[in-house]
C-alpha cells in the first residue's frame, strides 16, 4: 500500500470510493452531469440543491442515480427556502450521503437522514460545534476556511486545522478552502485529515458546464483578487461570500451607502434597505455560469483562484493531484529519515 493509500484509507473507507478527494457543491455547477462524471472517475461529487425548486432536485437526483453506480452527496442548505422539502426528497431517493451546510441541522433532521440509510457530513467552524455535531449523530465533519469561494464563514483554514483537526478524534474530518495542489494535500492529511473539498480547480475542468468566460475569468485571476462581500458599515448586514472582484462588487459597495445614506435622511425603511442589499445578488451567480456576465455577475471562487491557469479533463486533474501528493510524501519522508539518521544539509 503507497503512503498516500495509507493515509487516506479511513476517508476512502468512509466515503466508499477510491480517492476521498470531494467534489464541493457548487450552485449551477455542480449538476448531475458534472456530479457522475466525479463520481466516475474515483473521486466523491456533492450535488448542490442551493435554491433548486423540489421538483428539479428530485429529478437531478434521479439522474445522477441513473448515471453512476458510485456514492455521492446531496447537499443542503440549512436555510434554503425549500430546505425541508429537500431533505424529504434526498431520504426519500436513498441518497447514501447528506451534507447540512448553511448552518447547522437540528438533531431530528439528522436523525432523518441517518434513519433512511444515508450517512451524515456537515460543516463545523468551531471546536465546540463539532462537538455538538458530533454529540447530535453527524458522522463526519467537513472545515472550510475563510479561503474558500462561495458562502463562507470568517476563520481561516489554517486556524481551524488548530482548533479541531489536532483535537476532535472521534469522526473522519475532511478539510476544504484554498487547496488545489497535491503537495498541500500530503500535508493536510499528514496532519490527520481525512480527505479533502475542493471547488474552484474542479470549475477548470472539461466536464464542467460554466461558460467559458466564467472560466477564463479563473483563468486570468490572482490570489488577490478572490475576496468576501463588502460591508461598508454596521448599519446593514451582508453575508459574507467570497468572489472575483468586479465592477458587480465596486456597485455593491456604492449600493450600500446609497442605501445607508437614505436611512439618515429617513428617506428608506431599515426593512427595504435591507431587502436591497439581500436582493442584490439573486440571480448572479447563474447569470455569470450560464450566460457568462463576468462584469456584474458573481464570480463566487476560492483563492486558490490564483493556483490555477488551465481547462483539463477531470481524470487529469485527479491524476495530477494524486501524484503530486505522493511526489511530496516521498519528500517528507526523506526529510524525515534525514532528521532520524542525524544528517545536515538536507533541510
Amino acid at each position: 500500500m503507497s503512503n498516500l493509500e495509507t493515509l487516506w484509507q479511513r476517508g476512502k473507507k468512509f466515503l466508499g470510493v477510491t480517492h476521498p478527494i470531494i467534489a464541493g457543491a457548487m450552485t449551477w455547477i455542480s449538476d448531475s452531469h458534472f456530479v457522475s462524471a466525479v463520481c466516475n472517475e474515483g473521486a466523491f461529487g456533492c450535488l448542490a440543491a442551493g435554491n433548486m425548486e423540489p421538483r428539479l432536485l428530485d429529478q437531478e437526483i434521479r439522474r445522477t442515480q441513473a448515471l453512476t453506480d458510485n456514492p455521492f452527496a446531496v447537499n443542503l442548505i440549512t436555510i434554503a427556502p425549500h430546505y425541508k422539502e429537500h431533505l424529504n426528497i434526498a431520504v426519500k431517493n436513498k441518497v447514501p450521503f447528506i451534507i447540512f451546510a448553511g448552518s447547522y441541522p437540528r438533531q431530528p433532521e439528522i436523525r432523518t437522514a441517518k434513519e433512511n440509510g444515508a450517512k451524515v457530513l456537515s460543516f463545523a467552524s468551531t471546536e465546540s460545534l463539532a462537538k455538538r455535531l458530533i454529540d447530535m449523530g453527524v458522522d463526519a465533519l467537513i472545515l472550510e476556511g475563510s479561503e474558500a469561494g462561495g458562502h463562507v464563514g470568517h476563520v481561516s483554514l489554517g486556524i481551524l486545522l488548530q482548533q479541531v483537526l489536532f483535537k476532535v478524534q472521534e469522526v473522519p474530518i475532511f478539510v476544504a478552502g484554498g487547496i488545489a495542489t497535491g503537495a498541500y494535500i500530503a500535508h493536510l492529511l499528514l496532519m490527520g485529515a481525512a480527505g479533502i473539498q475542493l471547488g474552484t480547480l474542479f470549475v477548470l475542468t472539461e466536464e464542467c458546464r460554466a461558460h467559458p468566460k466564467f472560466k477564463e475569468a479563473f483563468i486570468r485571476a490572482r490570489a488577490r483578487d478572490a475576496v468576501a462581500t463588502p460591508q461598508v458599515g454596521s448599519e446593514l448586514k451582508v453575508v459574507s461570500v467570497r468572489a472575483l472582484k468586479n465592477k458587480g462588487f465596486d456597485r455593491f459597495s456604492e449600493l450600500q451607502i446609497e442605501l445607508i445614506q437614505k436611512r439618515k435622511k429617513k428617506e428608506i425603511s431599515h426593512t427595504e434597505a435591507q431587502y436591497q442589499v439581500e436582493n442584490y445578488w439573486v440571480g448572479a451567480l447563474r447569470r455569470a455560469v450560464q450566460e457568462g456576465d463576468i462584469e456584474y455577475g458573481s464570480l463566487m471562487a476560492g483563492q486558490s483562484a490564483g493556483l490555477v491557469n488551465q481547462v483539463k479533463p477531470l481524470k487529469d486533474v485527479i491524476s495530477d493531484l494524486i501524484h503530486e501528493a505522493e511526489e511530496e510524501l516521498k519528500k517528507v519522508k526523506a526529510r524525515m529519515q534525514a532528521l532520524l539518521d542525524n544528517r545536515e544539509g538536507n533541510w
